[in-house]
């Protein structure tokens, strides 16, 4: 099977489709029988996650079109001309039998050339964006995280909910060996502090800034993201000796994010998709601050898992305020906590990744 895969960003859709390309290598048997292209966006930070997994990879040319002002318009439909151009050179020469899209303007010149080609579309977010939208134009079968999600397609549309595809290597900890490995003592709580790969400066600004006091009710492992990382390692240095110990700090986790995860009794987190797949395979309660300045997508999955009891939610401006006094009543809850935990257990799919690869190897069957 030749399956090209067109995805860019990372918990919305690098990591997913990675997880599930995994789980399509496991179904086949060997690697061999899955030959696949990895089509990127030029300068994305994808690149290096696909390059370092040994996945071929090749970049075109992207823009989006919408709420861009007068000048930047042309350039960037010219940059969507150059994306189309370079999309059907791909196609012509990888003829794949299947595209998986997980989302964003990079897929929507891929998915005008390949208009007689299997299309899964996968939706990460519970309210897709308008791109991902679009694209659900020309998907023969479109993957859910949620059924909430089905609302913002067409009746027309053929959906299934799968979940949110989690990559196999994080269930390769359990909390006690985890916490050991991380340097992490047994028998304190552990408040896991993620921004995402590229860090949220307002949560990380809000941690450093009540530190010392979060210390005080926590251990923190914190996992910061190459922008802030040298502000965090000014802040630490300013720590006692004490405080250094129960503080662990790390620009990013690939392997050990499945530790971290385990290890933790609480998080702190912004909303992304990720969110909907990760926290609930590990059953992990949940402080979501939403990034406000990209639509509403995040408050839209916030609310989703606020909605269901599996967590709680700060408004970004609001994160320094009530950072300490948001976790010290979840720490000092156990009742709460637990039934946070519960609530966030039950919305686990393990099986994502499998069901999505058994729908791409599905629609690699069958020609338009």
């Amino acid at each position: 099977m030749r399956l090209l895969i067109c995805a860019g960003g990372t918990g919305g859709g690098v990591y997913p489709a990675l997880a599930v390309l995994e789980r399509l290598n496991v179904q086949t048997f060997e690697r061999s029988n899955v030959e696949t292209l990895w089509v990127g966006g030029e300068g994305g930070m994808e690149a290096a996650l696909v390059q370092r997994a040994g996945i071929p990879f090749e970049a075109i040319p992207a823009a989006g079109v919408h709420g861009v002002g007068l000048k930047q318009l042309p350039r960037n439909l010219w940059r969507l001309q150059r994306g189309y151009s370079a999309a059907r050179r791909i196609l012509h020469q990888f003829k794949p039998d299947v595209l998986f899209f997980t989302g964003g303007y990079l897929a929507v010149p891929m998915a005008l050339a390949a208009r007689q080609i299997p299309t899964l579309l996968y939706a990460p977010d519970i309210e897709p964006g308008l791109a991902l939208k679009a694209l659900a134009h020309f998907a023969d079968c479109i993957a859910l995280s949620a059924d909430a999600s089905r609302k913002y397609f067409s009746r027309r549309a053929q959906t299934v909910v799968t979940g949110y595809p989690t990559r196999a290597d994080l269930l390769d900890w359990t909390r006690q060996p985890a916490r050991q490995n991380l340097g992490l003592e047994h028998d304190h709580p552990v408040l896991l502090v993620f921004g995402g790969s590229k860090g949220a400066r307002s949560l990380n600004n809000a941690l450093l800034k009540n530190l010392p006091a979060l210390l005080e009710l926590a251990q923190v492992v914190h996992i910061s993201g190459e922008l802030d990382w040298l502000n965090v390692e000014a802040a630490r240095n300013d720590l006692s000796k004490r405080q250094v110990a129960r503080y662990l700090a790390f620009p990013y986790l690939h392997e050990e994010m499945g530790a971290a995860l385990v290890a933790a009794d609480l998080a702190v987190a912004r909303a992304g998709a990720s969110t909907l797949g990760e926290f609930p395979l590990f059953g992990l309660p949940a402080i979501l601050v939403p990034y406000p300045h990209a639509w509403r997508y995040q408050k839209v999955n916030a609310d989703y898992l606020v909605e269901r009891g599996a967590a709680v939610m700060i408004e970004d401006a609001q994160v320094s305020e009530k950072l300490i006094a948001t976790v010290n009543d979840l720490l000092n809850n156990p009742v709460k906590l637990r039934s946070m935990r519960a609530a966030m257990g039950r919305l686990s799919r393990p099986q994502a990744a499998a069901d999505i690869a058994h729908q791409l190897s599905n629609q690699a069957g069958r020609r338009r």
